[in-house]
Parts: structure tokens; C-alpha cells; sequence
């Protein structure tokens, strides 16, 4: 899926930034490629030997002093060296008024000047809270994303299988829809997965038989949420007698999304099978296993524990009679 820019218009437009233009709309349509931010300090110095111009560049108060330290003409310098490069925009941040030759020097360049009244350091996480999500790398599943017990279950399976029926049983036990039919994944740092749908149709549902429904209007606001990580893939299938089902869970099954490994639970659909129950099931498993504890694994050391024991006993048992 190819990712759309962010023009500087659009940036300054988010309340959550508390933005506003020092050199009014110039460089409003320049446009933000990736979600990485730069603190352009020793290239105001005049080194520029790694200086990253394709980058949001971030004036501090740390920045804003050292420019103030210099005179007149070391500022449009300063400026020179950074602005020349065709940066996207410079922030400054806690209200800092932007020097007379900074604005001089971006207005020759096309460059917006921003301020936000937010630190350097609230600035700095509401700015990536937005612009990591919308440059992470993400692919659409077919699928539904349901909050089970604060588990994230991405319910995957054919068209018609009833993904949209589960997750809907779900919600009406007190859980969560995140999206469903169509969940878009995207990959945060340290490999963290993020679902969410489409802004316009992620609440609703398609029911066979009744048709769309609007999740929030039937179950109340809390019966949804925007986003949510994936932590568990369950695909549902037809019971199959050829195929070979976990029945232990020992070896546990993974699939990966954007290179991320998954816990995987296949699911096959019997009549009379209470895919609700088990899908919480999964959850709580889940939530055991992040804590240390996993049932499948201490019941296999414990049936080992007990034949150690009793082969140890019957040859006692033996020796003693003899």
C-alpha cells in the first residue's frame, strides 16, 4: 500500500499541535515524506556532513539560545546552512519567537516556520504519536479485530464463515470491535502491530441475513475502540477429519504480518461448537503465557515428573522384595 505525504498545511491544521505560521502560508504545500525528526544543532554550526534535510527540523530552546547568541550576520549564516538544504519545515517550540534572519532566510527558500506552544519534549511525542502511524509500513487484512479481555484476536478465515458472527457474539459479552472485514495492520517500532479500519465503515458490520448494522448505535460506545494491537491470529476453517489439529499445544503455531511472528490458532468449525467461548479462552491462554505462565508446557513437565517418579518406585518396589 503506497503512503501518502503529509503536506505542511495539513501538519499545521492539527489541534493536537498547537501549531501556528511565523511567515504565514509560504511553503504550506511542501510536503513530509517520512515520520523521522531531526534537532538541526551542529548543522547550524556549519557541519553538515550528516545532516538529514529530507526530515522535520526542530528548534528547542537549546537552538533558539545559540542563534540568539550570534550576531546578525552569523545568524543568516546559520540559517543558510540549514535552510539551503530544501527542509521541509522548521518548528520551534514553548512559543519562541523565530529570529528576523531565520525568516528572511525561509522566506528565500519557500521554507514554513511553525510555532507550537508545547515543550520540546510534548511536542516531540505528539508529533511522532501521528506521523509514526502514518508512515509505518502496513498491509489490509481480511479479517475482523476484536479487544478480548484486552487481547487484541485477529479473526481470519474465508468469506463467509463467520468471522463477523463471532466477533458480534463477542461484543454483545461485553468486548470490544475494533474493525471488521477489513483491518488495516500497521507496524510500529520494536515490532508492535496496530489494527484499525476504514474511517468511514470500521463500526459497522455486515450480517448475512440482516445486512449493515452500526455496532455502537446497538451495544453503546464502549462496545468499540479505534485501534488496537494484534497480539493473536485465529483463522477459522471447516472441519476437516484429513487434516491434523493442535490438541496439546506444546508446540505453539505462528504466522507472520510485516515481519512480525504471531501466536496462530487454527479453529475448526464443528455444529455445537461454541466459537465465543473459545475464542475468550484464547485470550485468557494468552494473557497467562505474557505472564509466565503456560499451561500445556507445566502439564507436560509435570506427566514427565510423574514417570520419573514411577519408574523410580518400581525399582525400589523390586529390589525391596528381593
Amino acid at each position: 500500500m503506497k503512503i501518502q505525504p503529509v503536506s505542511i498545511r495539513e501538519l499545521s491544521g492539527r489541534k493536537d499541535l498547537r501549531l501556528s505560521a511565523a511567515n504565514g502560508i509560504i511553503g504550506a504545500e511542501k510536503e513530509i515524506s517520512n515520520s523521522e525528526i531531526n534537532r538541526p544543532g551542529l548543522a547550524l554550526a556549519g557541519f553538515t556532513g550528516r545532516f538529514t534535510p529530507n526530515r522535520i527540523q526542530i528548534l528547542g530552546e537549546t537552538e533558539y539560545t545559540y542563534l540568539a547568541s550570534l550576531s546578525a550576520e552569523a545568524r543568516v549564516a546559520a540559517s543558510e546552512h540549514v535552510l539551503s538544504f530544501g527542509v521541509p519545515c522548521v518548528i520551534i517550540t514553548k512559543t519562541l519567537q523565530p529570529p528576523r534572519e531565520l525568516l528572511e532566510v525561509a522566506d528565500k527558500y519557500g521554507t514554513a516556520v511553525l510555532i507550537t506552544e508545547l515543550t520540546t519534549d510534548e511536542f516531540l511525542r505528539s508529533l511522532a504519536e501521528f506521523l509514526e502511524p502514518h508512515f509505518a509500513p502496513r498491509e489490509s487484512v481480511h479479517a475482523t479485530l476484536v479487544d478480548v479481555y484486552g487481547i487484541g484476536l485477529l479473526v481470519t478465515g474465508r468469506s463467509g464463515i463467520g468471522k463477523s458472527e463471532t466477533a458480534l457474539d463477542l461484543v454483545e459479552r461485553g468486548h470490544r470491535l475494533v474493525a471488521d472485514d477489513l483491518v488495516s495492520v500497521y507496524r510500529m517500532r520494536q515490532g508492535v502491530l496496530m489494527g484499525g479500519g476504514n474511517e468511514q465503515m470500521q463500526h459497522y458490520m455486515e450480517i448475512r441475513g440482516i445486512g449493515i448494522i452500526d455496532v455502537p448505535s446497538l451495544f453503546g460506545i464502549r462496545s468499540i475502540r479505534i485501534r488496537k494491537r494484534v497480539e493473536v491470529v485465529i483463522r477459522l476453517e471447516e472441519w476437516d477429519s484429513k487434516s491434523v489439529y493442535e490438541r496439546v499445544g506444546i508446540e505453539e503455531q505462528t504466522t507472520t504480518i510485516l515481519g512480525v511472528e504471531l501466536p496462530y490458532v487454527v479453529l475448526p468449525i464443528v455444529p455445537g461448537k461454541n466459537l465465543t467461548v473459545v475464542a475468550e479462552v484464547i485470550a485468557l491462554n494468552h494473557l497467562l503465557k505474557v505472564v509466565g505462565k503456560n499451561s500445556a508446557a507445566e502439564l507436560n513437565d509435570r506427566l514427565i515428573e510423574a514417570m520419573r517418579k514411577s519408574t523410580a518406585n518400581s525399582i525400589y518396589d523390586r529390589e525391596d522384595f528381593e
